[in-house]
């Protein structure tokens, strides 16, 4: 017996059914909070699991569903990775630009930790520009602390690769970091970027901030930063 179709007439009813449902699911992709590459309580006893919950959970969780409320005001978000954001965040308005910053800037925060003495040693590479930078990689880390010392208020320390290839120190405001495309932003890769708002270290350190500095030193992931110093730029 030769095999039986559906009739034409249900075929299209099929058709424009699977239309109208597709018409009706949301036109964008949505971004999305990365989990924590170990434990909450792993970086113990530099910063607390009760910090890590909250700074991870709620704050940067907070800044992933900003932006996803954003996208449908402003589509074009859809068609742009996290990382082609920052470098066009000066399209956008400055709710896009807060928030989108803080999912990316807490994203490479993770990433860039490590469990003490489970992150490694620069690579040769990366001392040898450290050193022609700086002097040394102590000189380097005094200049890094006292960037992020005197950042006023909430932002970021960072340690970059700017376009000609050389190392540079630099700070920014709030959510902003040196991948904006923002007059006055002193632009490059970040390499290495330090949270010093409030939030990142008050439960444990309260107004402390320059010992908190100190103590993050020994949860750097050395072999992320290896990683992005060696990836095409």
């Amino acid at each position: 017996m030769p095999p039986r179709f559906p009739p034409r007439p249900l075929l299209a009813c099929l058709a424009a059914l699977l239309l109208l449902l597709a018409s009706a699911a949301p036109a964008w992709a949505e971004f999305s909070l990365p989990p924590l590459p170990y434990a909450v309580d792993a970086l113990e006893p530099v910063i607390d699991a009760t910090t890590m919950t909250l700074h991870h959970d709620r704050h940067h969780g907070a800044y992933v569903a900003n932006l996803n409320a954003q996208i449908q005001a402003n589509p074009a978000l859809a068609r742009l990775s996290l990382d082609a954001l920052q470098g066009q965040i000066s399209r956008f308005p400055e709710v896009v630009r807060n928030n989108g910053g803080g999912h990316w800037n807490h994203s490479q925060f993770w990433a860039a930790m490590a469990p003490a003495g489970q992150g490694g040693a620069p690579s040769e590479p990366l001392l040898e520009s450290i050193t022609a930078g700086f002097g040394s990689l102590e000189a380097m880390q005094s200049q890094f602390n006292q960037a992020a010392a005197a950042r006023f208020g909430s932002g970021w320390a960072w340690l970059i690769q700017k376009p000609d290839g050389s190392l540079a120190i630099t700070s920014t405001a709030n959510q902003d970091n040196p991948l904006m495309d923002l007059p006055g932003n002193a632009r490059g890769i970040p390499l290495l970027g330090l949270d010093v708002w409030e939030h990142a270290y008050y439960l444990r350190y309260q107004n402390r901030r320059p010992d908190y500095i100190a103590a993050w030193w020994s949860l750097v992931n050395w072999n992320e930063v290896n990683r992005r110093y060696a990836a095409p730029s």
